[in-house]
Formats: structure tokens, C-alpha cells, sequence
């Protein structure tokens, strides 16, 4: 073997045998327990990060060391294809979207081919491949027959300007993210799919102290996030009458305008009602008003969603209408809110401003009137100028100013007010949900076609089952002008209506990318089957072996907490979708999920007149001063996550070549635990590198003694009961065993950063036994090695395999690939002696040696004849002697 470490001579040596052996090719075999661990797939956006390199090496261990331990273990990975920074890049580069992802995903997987990754890349996938995209077409048409899928009018976000609907990150203050135009909302047809047909399964699965709950393998907060996401809420769904018709003679949504609250308690409280710009009343108010009208148009300006009206100045215009309290008879004045959304409930709030923080601050900027109707005893007297935590405690309140409802408690007046406006017919309790069905159509080009035919004379038609795939032109160059695919011939060339045979034209939204992402992981265990979406692979990887059907899939799922809450919500609906029209067998995708922590690193900057940050490359920054090297002006520093336009990236290639694929492995393992963020440090990634080539010079130091014959044996033995070890031997597989029983139980925890804090303190036991004087230090010495290879090959794989093969183990013991993992020795953990501490009236003196079984009166006397005592002593009897079995003596005089 090579005397000095060269890293890429090590690493092309493994990977050359890796590749030569087709080592990562999985199939189904019944007689190993199976093991599906699954990275999520990344967009191939041009150049891995580090964050991909922290997730698939933690991918990447689990998968070695539990093919190590006898299971038939699948990683797989795939591409993320579809997307709008495709169609960005081919707008910017002139070039089809389809061109810049497939040279991408090209360079990519050439880099985590280059890092040693056990994929098994004959399950590779491209979301962006009609083979592919067929099964979302199918299964959007089985959903489509069973109304799972179904179409109806959405509101959207609109650029004038590029003729496109934007994604809510998109509209920034206003206005279109590349145009700059102001986005207009706007109702247009698109299709959905009814996950909230499934929403209490989705709930009872993940919420935690639910008995159904199954997802006990999931982070707390993830679980969380996603049961407010599905947001569960009981409360009461009631009318507020009114006589306004429209101009059609008739009333105005029946002359019930309905709203849904939880705190039906305070309805003695409403001074005042909102309604959504969209809402019937509200165009009515609008229709002779042109203020109103206006105020209209200016809220359709910006997103669509929950958390940006969270953040947006609340404001509002009065419509002149009044709606009639349900209880009180009272007319109540109806305003229109921009922070009221029409498609979440009835798109209509009533006012109690309070004893509701938004509803305060609007009343006050208002002049609204506000009117207490719950009090907490021991409180201050409230004050309507300054909201106070306690004016929203439900828990603790009770009513007043609320006529027969005085007195009662929060449970018991919705129970009133809900029997009240039920006797009345207006109302009834109700159980609500934030989740809202998903709307899939993108009116964007790169992305999966959505199998519908549109005839003049029959509708929409669903695509025989026959002519899927709907193929995607991959030749098209987004221009700005809105979707290609309106405006390409062939797309539309020769297509028919499946219902009267005239000609038609095919729809041109396509899929929201979500929907990709929501199975992709089935399709790794089919991924070559043409008859099938998924099969028998899916049933044998897809399945807890432990039950015939339910439980969940895949073993071990591992990604970013930033898809804690949609991808995760998607691919768990999706695949009660499929349970449930008869392709699975299972209720639940993922079994267990590891959110691993984002890598972060220094960045800096300078905040610019206009308020925004440019950013700077540490190369052109003076460090010491924190100052620009070109004009010495003063830069601001901070530890954030690692980003392109943060300039605080590390290429892992420019890593990779300068220190080695195990060296950037080894330090995103070892820094930090998997869930917790990453502070790059370059001194600790030299650090790592130091490290392998202690490992690799002491393997090349063994290399030049006559170890052969100890390498046998320790191959050769069923146990190595026979072996005369010296006491320094023992007392180094002592040390060595000790490590490996805690590095099982932290592999088993997946806590990789002390799996490699433990084969340090190997190669440091190993570095400093020198008594080589006899075949049982050979023994020791060799077995020590062997078993940190062994544990430092799950993240480490090619110097450990180099070392492994050129020390001769593979020669007795197989290949590295598939070598056992190192048992236990139960002996060696059996000390001859031990060590105590020394106390002389309860303070450290030192420590004595004796046997290990020794008894009570033999610790005693080594301890009173040791010399430390003996100082302190002073020649005095000693009072008592206590012993605390196997820990310390303390002699009290």
C-alpha cells in the first residue's frame, strides 16, 4: 500500500472496486429483514450544496452499517425536475427548460457519485420523465372519477405583464417578482384535489396524545406543525339576517350572511362585521360606489394566503349594509376587510374587537365601538385603548354584559349561544378545518400536463386511459408572454374530443410540482415497471413486514424541516389516496423522519440606501476588521444559513478535491448532531482530514509489521477465549469494546457526531498500546483496528475499505461492503482490576488499584496503605472506612 495518504488515490481505488462490483444494486429477498431509508430528492438546480452533502451521508451511514448488520437496506435517488427556476433559466439562457435540467442532473449525480454514496442508481428517477409523469396523469384521472379531483374557480395571483399566475413568494409588495407589474387576483377555473375529504385521518395519525395517532417515529414540532396545519377547530356556525337583494330581484345569499367562530361566547360582543373584497356583499356595496370599488381592486394586489394577510396592515372601508344580530335584534354595520379571505369559511368575521387582538386594532384605527362582554377576575379594569393578553383568555373568563349568557363559562355559553341560534334555525355547533383543498393547476409550462381534453360542445374531458402519457414538448423556450403550451401547434395538432370526436384542445395548465414529490419515493420501488404505478417492489419495501396491512412504509425518511408541513402533508394524503383505490397496503408513508439542521456559515454585508443587503465573499473582506478590502468601509456580520446569495458558500467539490469525499463526510457527521445546525469551521474541516491520515498511517505502520498471522487469527477464531493477552492487551480491548458498546447504541439513535467522537478514542488507545512483545498484543491490536474500520466505514467508506483490503481482512473476512459488524466481546468488558478513588475525609487523594472481585477488607487495606493516606494520616486510627462497591474508598479520620 501507498506510504503516504493521498486521498484521491484512495478514493478512485474504492470506487473503481465499487463500480466494478455493481455494489449498490438492490432487489427484493425475503430472506433479510428489509430496510428502506430515503433521502428527499433535491431540484436539480445546478451544483450540490453542503446541505445535500449533510443529508445524504447521514442517508449514507444508515444505510452501510445496517447492510453491515444483515439487512438488505435501499437507497435510491431521484430528481425533483419540474419547476418554475427552470423556466426562469431558459428565460434568462434561451435555452429549453428541459435542456438546463437534464445537463444539471448530469453534473449532479457525477458529484454525489464523486462523494461514495451506496445509491443504487438503477432505481433513478426524473420527475420530468413521461414514464414518470404518466402515473400522476393516471392516478389524477382515478381521482378524478372517484371526485377526489374535481374543477372549480380559483383566485389567483396575476401578472399582467408575463400573462401568468404567480405563487404567492412571488408577489413582492404588490407586484410581480421579474416584471415589476402589480399582480392582479383574479378567478379563474383550475383543478383540486379534495384532501380534505381525509382530513381527520390526516389529523388522528399525527396528533400527538391521540390514541389513533401512529407517527410516534416523527419530531414533536413536525407533528405539530403539521396538526395546526389541518387546524381542527370546534366551534359554532351561525346567520347574521338580512333584507338586501341583489339585481336580480332576489335576497342576497338568502338573506343569511353566515360566519364561523370559536369564541361564540363574546357574540354578545359584536360591534361590527367584515367580509371578504370578493364577498356578494361587498360587490353589491361596490356597484354604485366607486370608492368601494376601488378599495376592491387595491386588495386583490398581493398574495392570497393566510401568513401574508397576517402580516399586512389591516384595513378596511365601511359598505353602508347592515346585517341583523342574531340574538339581539341589533342591526350591525358590515365593513369590507383586506385581511378577510372568501375561500377560508364563509368569507365573512364578525367583529368582537374586545376581545380580539386583530379586531381591537381595527376598531381603534376605525373609531369602532368596543364592547367588554367577558371579565377575569383579579384583573385591572380594562381598557379599550390597550390591548391586554387577558382580554382573549377563554380559559379563565366569564361572561358579562351578555344578558341571559351572564356568568356562563367559555364551554358553556357556545353550548348556549349554539342552542339559541339552532332553535332559531340560523346555526349550529360545527367542527371546521384550516386545511383547504389543493388546488393543482399551474398556468406554467415545465411541469406534468394535466391529462384533460377541452371540445366546444362537451366541456372537459378527461384523456383516455389509452393515450397517456400527454407527452410535454421539451423543445419549448418560455418568452415572458405567458405559457408556451397556449401557443404550440404541435401540442395541440391532431387532438380530439374522446366524446364526440371533434377537434379539441388539451389543457395547458400543468401540475403543481407538489405533486411529484408526493410519491416519487413508491416509484424507486418500481421504478422500471411500464404496466404498473408501483407493484410488487412496493409492496416488499413499502410495508411493515410486521402486519398484513396499515401501519407505514418506508423506515427511515430524511430531509429539511422547511417540508415539514406541505411535501409531507401531500405525500401522506397521496398515499391514502392509493390505499385506499387498492395500490397499497399501508396507511402512512414515513415511519420515521429525521429533520436534519441546516449548515450555516458567516456572511457579510452592507446595508444598502434602498434598505437591501449586499453581500460579500469572505475573499474580498478584511476579517480581522470586519471592513471592505477595495474601499474600508464598515461590513456587518452575521451566522446564517449557507446560500448563493448570501456569498457565503463551500462548493463540495472545490472540498472534495482539495481534502476528499471521506473528509467532507467526516466533518458534517462530526460537528454537530444530525437534527442540529451546522457553524462551518474550516480549521475543524482540516482537522478531519488530519485525522484520516492518522487512521491511514497507523494502518500503513501495521502494513510493515508481521501481522498476517495475527489478521488470520483474529478471522480464523470463533472467539478468541484461547488467546494469552498481556495485561496492557487487556486493557486495550477493554477500552475498545467499551467504545464500540456505546457507538452501537449511538448508531442505533442515529447520533452520528459521537459514532465518530467514539473512532477517535479507538485510534487514540490504539496509537498508545506499545507492548507488542507477544502474539495476544498482535491479537489486540489487529482486532482493535479491525473493529474501527468497521466503525468508521459507515462514514468513511473509502479510506476504510483501502485499509481493509491492504491489511488483509477482506482476505479472511470478506469485503468490507458486506462484513459483519463487529460483536461484542462480553469478556473483554471483564476487568482483572480496577480502579478507585481515594478519599481521606471526603476529599481527593488519589486512587488505588485492586482486583476486581476484591473484597470489603482488601479495598480497606490497599487504601490504608497508600502513601497518600498515610501523609494525610498522620499516624491517626481512622475513624470509619466507607466503600462505595466499584466507585471510591473514603477513610474518615
Amino acid at each position: 500500500m501507498q506510504e503516504k495518504f493521498n486521498h484521491i488515490d484512495v478514493e478512485r481505488a474504492a470506487q473503481d472496486h465499487w463500480q466494478a462490483k455493481d455494489a449498490y444494486r438492490v432487489t427484493e429477498d425475503s430472506s433479510k429483514p428489509k430496510y428502506y431509508a430515503c433521502s428527499m430528492l433535491p431540484y436539480p438546480s445546478g451544483k450540490l450544496h453542503m446541505g445535500h452533502v449533510r443529508n445524504y451521508t447521514i442517508n449514507d451511514m444508515l444505510t452501510r452499517q445496517l447492510r453491515m448488520k444483515g439487512f438488505n437496506v435501499l437507497m435510491p435517488m431521484g430528481w425533483d425536475a419540474f419547476g418554475l427556476p427552470a423556466e426562469n433559466a431558459a428565460l434568462k439562457n434561451k435555452v429549453p427548460p428541459a435542456q438546463w435540467t437534464y445537463e444539471n442532473i448530469a453534473y449532479m449525480k457525477k458529484q454525489m457519485q464523486a462523494m461514495g454514496l451506496a445509491i443504487d442508481w438503477s432505481r433513478e428517477i426524473a420527475t420530468c420523465d413521461p414514464e414518470y409523469y404518466k402515473w400522476n396523469q393516471w392516478l389524477f384521472l382515478k381521482m378524478l372519477d372517484k371526485g377526489i379531483a374535481y374543477r372549480k374557480t380559483q383566485v389567483v395571483n396575476w401578472d399582467p405583464v408575463d400573462q401568468t399566475v404567480l405563487a404567492n413568494e412571488q408577489v413582492i409588495d404588490g407586484r410581480g417578482w421579474r416584471t415589476g407589474a402589480l399582480v392582479e387576483k383574479r378567478e379563474i377555473p383550475g383543478y383540486y384535489l379534495a384532501i380534505t375529504q381525509y382530513a381527520q385521518e390526516l389529523l388522528d395519525h399525527v396528533q400527538m396524545g391521540n390514541e389513533k395517532a401512529t407517527l410516534t417515529g416523527w419530531p414533536d414540532k413536525v407533528r405539530l406543525m403539521q396538526e395546526n396545519w389541518i387546524g381542527k377547530s370546534a366551534g359554532v356556525r351561525f346567520a347574521f339576517t338580512h333584507d338586501i337583494k341583489g339585481a336580480d330581484g332576489n335576497l342576497i345569499q338568502d338573506g343569511k350572511m353566515y360566519v364561523f367562530t370559536t369564541r361564540a361566547d363574546t357574540v354578545m360582543g359584536v360591534t361590527f362585521c367584515a367580509v371578504a373584497p370578493e364577498h356578494p356583499l361587498a360587490t353589491y356595496a361596490a356597484a354604485d360606489k366607486p370608492e368601494l370599488a376601488a378599495f376592491i381592486e387595491e386588495c386583490k394586489k398581493g398574495g392570497t394566503t393566510e401568513a401574508e394577510l397576517a402580516v399586512r396592515e389591516k384595513e378596511g372601508k365601511p359598505t353602508g349594509l347592515f346585517v341583523t344580530h342574531p340574538i339581539t335584534g341589533a342591526q350591525v354595520e358590515v365593513w369590507i376587510g383586506n385581511y378577510v379571505l372568501m375561500s377560508y369559511g364563509d368569507g365573512a368575521v364578525m367583529g368582537v374587537p374586545a376581545h380580539d387582538e386583530r379586531d381591537f386594532l381595527f376598531a381603534n384605527k376605525y373609531n369602532l365601538p368596543i364592547k367588554q362582554v367577558v371579565a377575569v377576575e383579579g384583573q385591572a379594569a380594562y381598557d379599550d385603548k390597550q390591548w391586554s393578553d387577558w382580554y382573549g383568555d377563554k380559559e379563565r373568563g366569564v361572561l358579562i354584559n351578555s344578558g341571559e349568557l351572564n356568568g356562563l363559562n367559555h364551554k358553556d355559553a357556545v353550548q348556549a349561544v349554539a342552542k339559541i341560534v339552532g332553535d332559531k334555525g340560523l346555526g349550529e355547533l360545527k367542527t371546521t378545518w384550516r386545511l383547504r383543498d389543493w388546488g393543482v393547476s399551474r398556468q406554467r409550462y415545465w411541469g406534468t400536463p394535466i391529462p384533460i381534453i377541452h371540445c366546444e360542445d362537451c366541456g372537459a374531458q378527461p384523456v383516455p386511459e389509452k393515450d397517456l402519457p400527454v407527452v410535454l414538448p421539451q423543445d419549448l423556450v418560455p418568452d415572458g408572454s405567458g405559457n408556451p403550451l397556449i401557443k404550440s401547434e404541435a401540442f395541440h395538432a391532431g387532438v380530439v374530443c374522446p366524446c364526440c370526436g371533434k377537434p379539441a384542445r388539451r389543457e395547458t395548465d400543468t401540475m403543481d410540482t407538489f405533486v411529484d414529490s408526493s410519491w416519487y419515493f413508491m416509484r424507486y420501488c418500481d421504478a422500471k415497471n411500464s404496466e404498473q404505478m408501483v407493484g410488487a417492489g412496493a409492496d416488499y419495501w413499502m410495508r411493515d413486514q410486521n402486519l398484513a396491512t396499515g401501519g407505514s412504509g418506508m423506515d427511515q425518511y430524511i430531509g429539511g424541516v422547511e417540508h415539514a408541513i406541505l411535501h409531507l402533508l401531500y405525500a401522506r394524503f397521496w398515499t391514502k389516496v392509493m390505499r385506499d383505490l387498492g395500490l397499497l397496503k399501508i396507511d402512512e408513508p414515513f415511519t420515521k423522519l429525521l429533520t436534519q439542521g441546516m449548515v450555516l456559515r458567516g456572511a457579510y454585508s452592507q446595508k444598502l440606501p434602498s434598505g437591501a443587503k449586499e453581500y460579500y465573499w469572505e475573499k474580498d473582506v478584511d476579517v480581522a476588521t470586519c471592513t471592505l478590502k477595495a474601499d474600508g468601509s464598515k461590513l456587518d456580520y452575521e451566522m446564517t444559513t449557507m446560500s448563493k446569495s448570501k456569498n457565503n458558500g463551500v462548493d463540495p467539490q472545490d472540498l472534495i478535491e482539495k481534502y476528499g469525499a471521506d473528509t467532507a463526510r467526516l466533518y458534517t457527521m462530526f460537528t454537530s448532531p444530525p437534527e442540529l445546525t451546522l457553524e462551518w469551521n474550516e480549521s475543524a474541516v482540516e482537522g478531519s482530514y488530519r485525522f484520516l491520515r492518522r487512521v491511514y498511517n497507523f494502518g500503513t505502520k501495521l502494513a510493515g509489521m508481521d501481522m498476517a498471522s495475527a489478521v488470520a487469527g483474529v478471522a480464523g477464531a470463533q472467539s478468541l477465549d484461547d488467546v494469552e493477552f498481556s495485561k496492557a492487551a487487556k486493557a486495550l480491548r477493554l477500552e475498545i469494546h467499551n467504545v464500540l458498546k456505546q457507538v452501537e447504541y449511538d448508531y442505533s439513535r442515529m447520533q452520528y457526531n459521537t459514532v465518530v467522537s467514539g473512532a477517535m478514542k479507538m485510534i487514540n488507545a490504539l496509537e498508545d498500546f506499545k507492548a507488542l512483545d507477544d502474539a495476544g498484543a498482535k491479537v489486540a491490536l489487529i482486532e482493535g483496528f479491525g473493529i474501527l474500520l468497521r466503525v468508521l466505514y459507515p462514514a468513511t467508506p473509502h479510506v476504510a475499505h483501502v485499509l481493509w483490503s491492504e491489511l488483509g481482512y477482506a482476505s479472511h473476512m470478506g469485503d468490507l461492503l458486506d462484513a459483519a459488524w463487529p460483536q461484542l466481546d462480553p469478556k473483554a468488558l471483564v476487568q482483572d482490576e480496577i480502579t478507585l478513588v481515594l478519599q481521606v475525609n471526603g476529599k481527593l487523594r488519589g486512587s488505588i488499584l485492586v482486583a476486581a472481585g476484591a473484597d470489603k477488607a482488601t479495598i480497606e487495606a490497599a487504601a490504608l496503605a497508600h502513601e497518600e493516606y498515610q501523609k494525610f494520616a498522620e499516624g491517626k486510627t481512622p475513624k470509619k472506612i466507607i466503600v462505595v462497591p466499584g466507585r471510591l474508598v473514603n477513610v474518615v479520620i
